[in-house]
């Protein structure tokens, strides 16, 4: 049939505005032009390319716009595409880009399959992130507003003797010293409220993520990876709302790659030659998972807190955690014996504990599908 052919669409999507290109089948790429983003600028582009072909391909990069277009798309019954913008191919001497040019090349790139999609979450998923990432938010901010108490009184030359490390005795030590100018503690007394202001803002947000992860499909998954030594109940939170379903990847190395800490390679002929990992995918899941890799620095045992967070657990989920750490303790030591950096061990136990991450997380969603088929 004359029109039972493919037409492939690229989308150069703005705040305000989309630029559009096409193709065809095998013809040459054409440009469409320039739409608004409404509802309505998008259903009317749908109904003039359906005069063109009968299958329709989208895409679009990632980007801050977020997929609400692809849901859209999607719904409307058509195949889309969101692609990774950091791994669309690129001429060397390209040194020229303009909205134009890009839609046509997302055209020309998903037509020969050069481009590599990024995982859209569900409605809920998103939103579990979106408050995850704000908890994380407020974590940050209350640590920068810390650093500039400490950086407001260094300044002024005051010091304080004993570790300021937040505790009792530092905030205490806090709230009683007092400057000779007013204008120096107006300011001073700012910086602290707007530290008082990110604990309530931290206690907040992590309030409402225990409450909101219990009805959470990955909730499972959550209680899982709190058997594994370094993961706690936030860390846990933090990496599975990044994560995602972690069956989506087939292998631990795919989640490895997609994490950044596999060793970069330039390898040809008969050398082959590997480099640091290559941060690549997301940082902030990267981040998570290096700081629990450093408990592995100690011996294997199971502290008391361990013990709490194994409560409610199946067994087959609590042995594996212990095979795990059994494996990545001694993995540090050799690699310490061997004279490799403290940092360099950390990314190597980073690495495997990827793939443990990966084993427990699948077994969590095994367990709790099999808990949910028994009949009562």
């Amino acid at each position: 049939m004359e029109n039972d052919i493919t037409v492939y669409v690229g989308l150069d999507v703005h705040k305000d505005s989309i630029t559009v290109a096409y193709a065809i089948g095998m013809q040459e790429v054409e440009l469409f032009g320039k739409i608004g983003t409404m509802q309505i600028d998008v259903d009317r582009l749908c109904k003039r390319l359906q005069s063109k072909g009968r299958h329709i391909h989208f895409v679009y990069e990632a980007g801050p716009s977020g997929y609400g277009l692809y849901r859209r798309l999607v719904n409307k019954g058509y195949d889309c595409m969101v692609c990774a913008p950091s791994l669309i191919p690129r001429k060397p001497g390209d040194r020229v880009k303009t909205d134009r040019r890009d839609a046509i090349k997302l055209v020309r790139s998903l037509r020969a399959g050069d481009l590599s999609a990024v995982h859209v979450p569900t409605v809920e998923d998103e939103a579990f992130r979106d408050l995850a990432r704000a908890w994380s938010a407020a974590r940050e901010d209350l640590k920068q507003a810390r650093q500039r108490v400490k950086s407001f009184l260094l300044t002024h030359g005051i010091h304080y003797l004993g570790r300021p490390n937040w505790g009792p005795a530092h905030r205490r030590w806090l709230s009683t010293f007092s400057f000779d100018s007013a204008w120096q503690q107006l300011a001073f007394n700012e910086h602290r409220r707007t530290i008082e202001d990110r604990l309530a803002q931290c206690e907040r947000l992590e309030q409402a993520l225990q409450e909101a992860v219990v009805g959470w499909r990955f909730y499972p998954v959550v209680l899982a990876l709190q058997a594994m030594r370094g993961i706690s109940f936030t860390t846990a939170i933090g990496l599975v709302s990044e994560l995602g379903d972690l069956s989506r990847f087939e292998h631990p190395r795919q989640l490895m790659a997609w994490i950044g800490v596999t060793p970069s390679e330039y390898s040809s002929g008969g050398k082959r030659r590997q480099g640091s990992i290559t941060k690549t995918g997301n940082s902030y899941a990267r981040k998570l998972l290096v700081e629990s890799a450093w408990s592995y620095r100690h011996p294997a045992r199971v502290s008391v807190d361990s013990q709490r967070r194994h409560e409610g657990i199946p067994k087959p989920i609590i042995d594996r955690a212990w095979d795990a750490q059994l494996r990545l303790c001694r993995r540090y030591r050799k690699l310490v014996a061997r004279g490799k950096s403290a940092n360099v061990a950390i990314i190597a136990v980073a690495r495997e504990l990827v793939g443990f991450i990966w084993d427990v997380g699948r077994l969590g969603m095994s367990h709790a599908s099999s808990r949910s088929a028994t009949p009562a």
